[in-house]
């Protein structure tokens, strides 16, 4: 479930494109500002991969190459204010930026007509993070530490390049394919922005295991991504996240004022590099918190690091099949509801 954005107290202009009209939310001429070309043109849509608050996902085929990717399909009428507008304009514009990351989703390109916007993106095949683990049956502190260093070396690409992803958790990286070695891909860049050094943020935004303390106090920076790194890497080696509750309001307190339980199993018997590695990424004050390129020059996370490379308890796998579960079952309960 994802904390639903708030309204910002600084409007945007409004784009000469939209009119309003009664009842209908906003009449949208143009989201993109530009000629696209028809979608069906070039593609075909085949089966639903997946659902969000705004777009749904397919699969597509091109024509001229018979090649597969994915398309995230976003209903214009679901485009209510100029800021949703704004926001699929931006997300378009983050992807194109972040190009050429080899562990970044690819984008092929946008397309319009009257009824949405289609994103053509790169597919992954190879399913969820999470599920690859728990489908793998054996894992070591090392391949926690390979996964750490994709993820963070993700988040320290984003910042060295002015953007701040706001939406880091497991459900938004995706393997490539069936392989071994696939690689790992970060999706989803809605709730991304643009930032300038020192400029500071007061929406609210997120999901509720992986936000950071300072999001909910409404005055945040790039920070808040390591944050979310950290909580991932707690997971990775536990199977359970650091801040648990039966409720939103009582995960947040959490955040905001839980202790990090390192004392129950499988902690023990977990490095001590490694818990040093998840304090620092999880200090509450955002000055004191490692940047990701300290994150990645720690020790543990370098290659040929200090993770051990013996087994972890087999509890971790399953616990985190437990976590896995339990968040797709409150996924699908959140799509109903919408």
């Amino acid at each position: 479930m994802t904390i639903p954005k708030e309204e910002q107290p600084t409007k945007h202009k409004k784009p000469h494109q939209i009119k309003r009209v009664s009842s209908a939310g906003l009449r949208i001429e143009s989201v993109l500002q530009t000629k696209t070309g028809n979608f069906k043109e070039f593609f075909i849509l085949g089966r639903k991969l997946g659902q969000g608050q705004f777009g749904t996902t397919f699969l597509c085929v091109e024509k001229a190459t018979r090649k597969e990717y994915a398309c995230k399909s976003i209903a214009k009428r679901k485009l209510v204010t100029d800021e949703d507008v704004e926001d699929v304009r931006r997300e378009i514009q983050i992807m194109h930026h972040l190009t050429g990351h080899p562990n970044v989703i690819s984008i092929k390109g946008a397309y319009e007509d009257a009824v949405a916007v289609h994103v053509v993106m790169e597919l992954c095949k190879g399913g969820e993070l999470f599920d690859r683990i728990i489908q793998r049956g054996h894992y070591t502190e090392r391949k926690a530490a390979e996964l750490t260093r994709t993820i963070v070396g993700v988040v320290e690409a984003c910042h060295s390049l002015g953007v701040m992803h706001r939406d880091l958790k497991p459900e938004n990286f995706l393997l490539v394919n069936e392989e071994e070695d696939s690689l790992l891909k970060t999706i989803d860049f809605g709730l991304s922005v643009f930032f300038k050094p020192g400029e500071k943020f007061t929406d609210v935004v997120g999901s509720p295991y992986y936000v950071a303390p300072e999001v909910l106090r409404k005055r945040y920076g790039p920070e808040a991504d390591v944050w979310s790194a950290g909580v991932i890497l707690y997971i990775l080696l536990s199977g359970v996240p650091p801040f648990w509750a039966e409720t939103e309001q009582g995960i947040f307190e959490q955040v905001l004022h839980g202790d990090l339980d390192f004392s129950t199993d499988p902690w023990p018997s977990i490095s001590e590099s490694a818990k040093d590695l998840v304090r620092r990424m999880l200090v509450r004050d955002p000055r004191r918190r490692l940047t990701a390129h300290e994150v990645l020059c720690h020790p543990w996370v370098q290659v040929d690091g200090v993770a051990p490379d013996k087994p972890l308890d087999s509890a971790v796998l399953s616990r985190l099949k437990q976590f896995s579960a339990m968040n797709k079952l409150k996924k699908m309960a959140l799509i109903v509801s919408l």
